[in-house]
């Protein structure tokens, strides 16, 4: 079980919901390559259509900053960043770094 999660909110444009999936789905490559522990990106099967959530789990706030500098330098996750500016499906993103509560 990781020790910090970095809980991601995202508000989307509702009309690019499938632009957001691929983005996401890019993640689910790229993130375990790195260092994270991906839990999972969600959207909401019903309700709000402007919303999006995603979850990385690391075992120390010093693994987040490690992940961060190899996130910066590498081509794949550029490109997905890249992607989402140029389609401008999120309008917002939030990170909440929560710590495991749970023995």
């Amino acid at each position: 079980m990781p020790a910090i999660t970095c809980f991601i909110r995202y508000e989307l444009d509702p009309a690019q919901r499938e632009a957001f999936r691929a983005y996401a789905q890019a993640w689910g490559r790229i993130i375990p390559r790195l260092g994270g522990r991906l839990l999972g990106y969600w959207l909401p099967w019903e309700g709000t259509n402007d919303e999006a959530w995603g979850l990385v789990g690391f075992d120390s706030l010093a693994a987040y900053e490690a992940y961060r500098v190899r996130l910066k330098a590498d081509a794949e996750a550029q490109a997905n960043f890249a992607f989402a500016q140029s389609q401008r499906f999120i309008r917002r993103e939030e990170r909440t770094f929560c710590e495991d509560v749970q023995p």
